[in-house]
């Protein structure tokens, strides 16, 4: 009877040291079974019945092959070790299986691997739409006016976000500092009026603040004289309401037989209001129709302006910029001061006259940091002049190559220059009739 040659010893460490994949457990188990009927039949060659049952002779393992592995001397002890052996691969191959196969492995040799969290369930980065509603042409929208609901900023901000939820402010200054501040998301400002003219304290405000106008929209102007329930104009002897607004109708209450005070306020709404909320029946108020129906006021005459054509246009302002483009008309609008030198202005203005571009506005104000420049002449003596700063609105987009020369241009002979926005031209169609 020949010997089990050392090189084909099956031992538990052979196996674990081997780097190729895990192996069958069904082969696994066929390898430990054999090697278990090897070891009895060598336990048995001593039995003369057993030899007679076994036609091949079968090799004896040497017990120095038992103990250089490891396991132990007795039979016993050897097919405990391989049993626990075939146990182990099994449930390796048992996670495998319920993890999706080897890419998707989460146990290995039993340690957890990196991939504990699933990814769709790891918190996501806060972006800008998380602390501000995006613009969606007015849905969910916070507006800013200056005013108290039923001014005509009011209506402004609807005309220019429907369904948006209009935020009432007391002054030009908390508006825009409600957009600043993320209170609100935008802020509709009256800039100038067809008949009044220039809104002066919001193109200041324009330079001191950091938005940018967004969009533009003109709203035309409609005026009622309103006053309490069962009060006649007979009884009326005053009149209040925006600066602006008196001088509007003017003429229209002097035609009424109104010989009466005119005393301004700070917003037509908030004289309806102050109106109704102090019981004022010898005072009637310069609003809109609006107004009458949210504060419960008759309205006495109807269309008291003294032009149809009265039509305020109003800004829309943002903490972004939006990109220009030239699929439809555009505005521009900026603010530059002149540097010292003679025909600096004609300058600035021809650089928009050669390049067909036209100009919509121009408006000046005082240069606040500088409002006076002296000029030392022997000859003349000391001349005194006033700085200014100079708006100026044009019709072209920031995205056309004749407004980004022009204002390269501009840029050479000015010290200050600041775009305040590029935005889309209001083209919406306007009859001076009632239903507007």
């Amino acid at each position: 009877m020949q010997s089990l040659a050392p090189s084909s010893t099956i031992s538990i460490k052979s196996i674990m040291r081997t780097p190729s994949p895990l192996p069958n457990p069904h082969r696994l188990a066929f390898t430990i079974q054999s090697a278990a009927s090897r070891f009895d039949s060598a336990s048995n060659t001593t039995n003369p019945a057993v030899s007679a049952a076994a036609p091949v002779p079968v090799p004896v393992p040497s017990t120095n092959n038992f103990t250089s592995g490891g396991v132990g001397k007795s039979r016993t002890d050897w097919q405990s070790s391989c049993a626990i052996l075939a146990s182990k691969v099994v449930s390796q191959q048992q996670n495998t299986e319920k993890t999706g196969g080897a890419d998707n492995i989460t146990v290995v040799n039993g340690h957890k691997t990196l991939d504990l969290v699933p990814i769709d369930n790891l918190p996501k980065p806060l972006t800008i739409t998380d602390l501000s509603p995006a613009p969606m042409h007015g849905a969910q929208i916070r507006v800013a006016y200056q005013g108290v609901p039923g001014a005509y900023s009011e209506a402004a901000a609807g005309k220019a976000y429907p369904q948006c939820e209009a935020i009432p402010c007391d002054q030009f200054e908390v508006a825009f500092q409600a957009v600043e501040l993320w209170i609100a998301d935008r802020a509709v400002l009256p800039v100038e009026n067809s008949l009044g003219g220039s809104i002066h304290r919001n193109y200041d405000l324009l330079l001191r603040h950091r938005l940018h106008i967004v969009g533009e929209v003109q709203l035309p102007v409609h005026h009622c004289l309103l006053a309490l329930p069962g009060v006649r104009k007979e009884y009326i002897n005053r009149v209040i309401s925006h600066p602006q607004a008196l001088a509007q109708c003017e003429l229209t209450l002097t035609k009424l037989g109104l010989n009466v005070t005119r005393e301004a306020v700070d917003d037509t709404a908030g004289a309806a209001e102050f109106v109704a909320a102090n019981n004022l029946r010898d005072t009637a108020a310069i609003a809109s129709a609006r107004a009458a129906d949210l504060y419960n006021l008759n309205i006495l005459a109807d269309g008291i302006q003294d032009d149809s054509s009265n039509i305020t246009r109003f800004v829309m302002l943002a903490r972004e910029p939006i990109i220009p483009r030239n699929d439809r008309p555009f505005k521009t609008s900026i603010v530059f001061a002149h540097d010292k030198g003679t025909s600096v202005l004609f300058k600035v203005l021809s650089a928009f006259a050669f390049r067909n571009i036209s100009l919509t506005k121009i408006e000046s104000r005082p240069h606040r940091n500088r409002p006076i420049r002296l000029v030392d002449d022997a000859n003349v003596g000391t001349a005194k002049h006033f700085e200014y700063m100079f708006y100026v609105d044009f019709e072209a987009s920031m995205a056309d190559v004749r407004a980004q020369n022009a204002l390269a241009e501009v840029q050479e002979f000015t010290s200050f220059l600041r775009v305040l926005g590029s935005y889309p031209m209001d083209m919406t169609p306007w009859s001076p009739s009632r239903d507007d």
